[in-house]
């Protein structure tokens, strides 16, 4: 059994050990908390010179590690918030995701970007943003957000074996639970979705902590209402599994989108324009969508609650969408 952050920092170390082009580079990579437990004593193994600890100056490291990935190596950094990347942005989407494009594909840029998210300890508008929607619009860059430890660590190795940039959202609520993670090396294909419940009625799509709650609703719905849901866990955004999603809705003909982002021009939007392109002439209903309210994250826990969504947030959307009411 390994927790999420623990199966992260499997990850790292079998990289790390398996191939010397790989280095991990970020602030606090070496701190004594290890970015919440994912690096912890990396660098004792494998030295400051491939683990590196760097000062708060994002544009300027993501361009290092750039020129590094365009000279041959395997750069990993991590961000120990999403909301930093933004910062770097310039180096991301105008130089990362562009350059094998640039160069008739061939110059890889195999960079790996670990980021963040979540909320709790006040960290608010500029501490505890999930940006995966404004990423996911950037060809060239490959997205992923594991929901489980398994998928943790069979997605960071995919990423880091990729020639591609790659952008690994990890979801910190995620961090302590755990499951039975093989100690050898794997890897999960990216782009490729899992069913992780079967059922006729409705598809729930979602992916990182929300598959958690999507599973949670899905067993509300049986138990209460005798409403079969269908949890689809995305696993990666870019690219998105169109096939896996399409399929599912002509099975049951009704679709909610949870996502952890905004509503306008987010995620759930892209989902939507995937089933109705693929699968329109199948619904029975509109897509629901379950995501952010349009406005920046508040900092104290009572609006908290009010802002961020859970399994009853997605309960009562697909009761919408199957049109009935719930059971007070």
């Amino acid at each position: 059994m390994l927790s999420y952050k623990d199966a992260i920092r499997e990850a790292l170390y079998q990289s790390l050990a398996l191939d010397k082009k790989v280095f991990l580079m970020g602030e606090g990579v070496y701190d004594p908390g290890g970015i919440f437990g994912t690096t912890l004593n990396l660098h004792k193994r494998f030295g400051k010179k491939r683990v590196i600890d760097l000062p708060i100056a994002e544009n300027g490291f993501t361009g290092f590690a750039i020129g590094a990935a365009l000279a041959g190596m395997r750069p990993v950094i991590v961000h120990p918030r999403m909301d930093f990347m933004l910062v770097s942005m310039d180096q991301i989407a105008n130089h990362a995701a562009k350059w094998s494009y640039m160069f008739g594909a061939h110059q890889p840029v195999p960079l790996t970007i670990r980021c963040i998210i979540g909320r709790g300890w006040g960290s608010a508008a500029q501490h505890s943003q999930a940006l995966e929607g404004l990423f996911m619009k950037i060809p060239g860059l490959k997205i992923v957000c594991p929901s489980n430890a398994y998928d943790a660590k069979g997605l960071l190795l995919a990423g880091i074996a990729e020639n591609n940039p790659v952008i690994v959202v990890e979801h910190r609520w995620l961090f302590e639970g755990k499951e039975e993670v093989p100690e050898k090396v794997y890897f999960i294909p990216i782009g490729k979705a899992k069913i992780k419940r079967k059922g006729r009625d409705v598809t729930i799509l979602a992916y990182s902590l929300m598959v958690r709650e999507a599973l949670d609703a899905a067993q509300i719905l049986k138990e209460g209402y005798r409403i079969d849901a269908e949890v689809i866990d995305l696993r990666a955004l870019a690219p998105l599994d169109k096939e896996t999603i399409i399929n599912s809705i002509r099975r049951t003909g009704r679709a909610v989108a949870v996502t952890l982002d905004w509503k306008t021009a987010g995620v759930a939007s892209e989902i939507m324009a995937t089933i109705d392109e693929g699968a329109f002439r199948c619904l029975k209903a509109p897509v629901e969508r379950v995501t952010l309210p349009d406005c920046p994250t508040p900092g104290s826990e009572a609006l908290e609650k009010e802002f961020y969504k859970s399994k009853d947030d997605i309960v009562r959307a697909v009761l919408k969408t199957m049109r009935r009411k719930p059971i007070n």
